[in-house]
């Protein structure tokens, strides 16, 4: 039986990817090889890195992780080298003209599977709900390597649910590059509510969780299912990328400060306790001190829960690297994302203090060093902070991980809370 491992880089979404080719290589013969294991500890047949090529940070770590594999490759440690996904995609002959160690190179793979071998923990796992994007945002480089937008057929995301619930899956949590968007290429209409009311009806989920929202055109019917379906979490993360009408007229973001300042007030007025994760793009052509001003002055409006920034980087063929010189300095850029982090720092830190005293529900992902790692409704796998329980006299910790506990929050940081279980 050949030895297979596969590493995934970047978003949720390419483990999703990784998580399908995984069952159909088992359903082959292979034997999988977590990538948490060190190649030093014996030899593997194959390695296949899935990539990414967002942005110039996460291309690097991409990059690198090939690099590595190499290396390994040259020391016997792999038997062949492939590399597929959306670095790849996008600059397939660079790539193989750099690193020759590569065996075989292909660009983003279409799996036609609704079985997967998961790579999360046993208790939650993603639903990928359409592929590419048919958004025209300046900055991205999405479109170009993905594709245009295409929604998987309802019944078959159903079905895909159904599967994942009854092998133990309790939380679920629904991406795509534009979850808003679902529904409008195949039904003709946005149809996330929909979908989410079907999702919410299979048995064994407990929490259902929004990720990678929109904000033009946002559907209304899926605040108020929010509001009124206990299994759908009230967390919605919808990146914003800005607040300033010139910056996100020339983002091409479809909406303008006003519209974007109404849609999260709207957001907090139909959900109530609603957590809200964004995430902000600083140094993007357009903006100047007072547009960077306006959006500091949006963000301590808004108090965001959840908060994440990048500084802008050109990335080619993009609309904006055809059309906006990239002229404002990187020290401008740095500090900018330095104030604004500063900023939100502050807000998350208030915000995770008021918990303090309260008891929630939480689902136990870890027991590590002693600690119960969980989290919240109010905070998602991998991208978020995480309550640390202290098990106390528990006789069996481990027997906790997968499961939900109440516990008394007792403390908090910027990121993370502690607490205790509550009898």
């Amino acid at each position: 039986m050949k030895r297979v491992q596969v590493v995934t880089m970047g978003c949720s979404k390419n483990r999703v990817d990784s998580e399908h080719l995984l069952r159909i290589l088992q359903e082959r013969g292979y034997e999988l090889v977590p990538e948490t294991v060190d190649l030093a500890t014996g030899h593997v047949d194959e390695v296949i890195i899935n990539t990414c090529g967002f942005i110039q940070d996460a291309k690097e770590e991409s990059i690198g992780a090939i690099l590595e594999a190499a290396e390994a490759k040259k020391e016997g440690l792999i038997g062949k080298l492939s590399v597929f996904g959306c670095l790849s995609q996008r600059y397939p002959s660079e790539l193989q003209a750099e690193i020759p160690e590569v065996d075989e190179w292909r660009g983003v793979l279409t799996l036609d599977t609704l079985d997967r071998v998961l790579t999360t923990p046993a208790h939650y796992a993603y639903l990928k709900v359409s592929e590419g994007c048919d958004r025209t945002c300046a900055y991205c480089a999405i479109p170009l390597i993905r594709g245009p937008h295409v929604s998987v057929p309802l019944e078959d995301l159903v079905e895909e649910a159904r599967r994942l619930a009854a092998g133990g899956v309790k939380e679920l949590i629904v991406i795509a590059q534009d979850t808003t968007y679902y529904g409008l290429d195949r039904y003709g209409k946005r149809c996330l509510a929909r979908l989410l009311e079907q999702l919410a009806k299979i048995d064994g989920f407990t929490w259902i969780r929004l990720h990678y929202s929109y904000p033009a055109g946002f559907p209304e019917d899926v605040l108020h299912l929010m509001a009124d379906n206990p299994k759908i979490c009230p967390y919605i993360d919808i990146p914003l990328q800005h607040s300033a009408d010139r910056v996100l007229s020339m983002m091409r973001r479809g909406v303008d400060g006003r519209q974007t300042r109404e849609l999260v007030a709207r957001m907090r007025q139909l959900v109530p306790g609603v957590v809200l994760r964004t995430t902000l793009i600083v140094g993007h052509p357009g903006e100047g001190e007072a547009e960077f001003r306006d959006l500091l002055d949006f963000v301590q409006e808004s108090r965001f829960e959840r908060l994440g920034a990048f500084t802008y980087s050109e990335e080619e063929g993009t609309y904006g690297a055809l059309h906006y010189p990239d002229t404002i300095p990187f020290e401008v850029k740095q500090d900018r994302y330095d104030r604004l982090m500063e900023l939100q720092s502050g807000i998350s830190l208030a915000y995770n203090r008021s918990r303090v005293g309260s008891r929630e529900k939480v689902i136990v992902d870890s027991y590590t060093d002693g600690i119960l790692v969980s989290r919240s409704r109010t905070e998602s796998p991998e991208v978020d902070g995480e309550i640390l329980v202290n098990p106390a006299a528990h006789p069996d910790p481990a027997a906790l991980v997968g499961q939900f506990v109440d516990v008394s929050l007792t403390g908090a940081d910027e990121y993370d809370l502690s607490a205790e279980l509550t009898p």
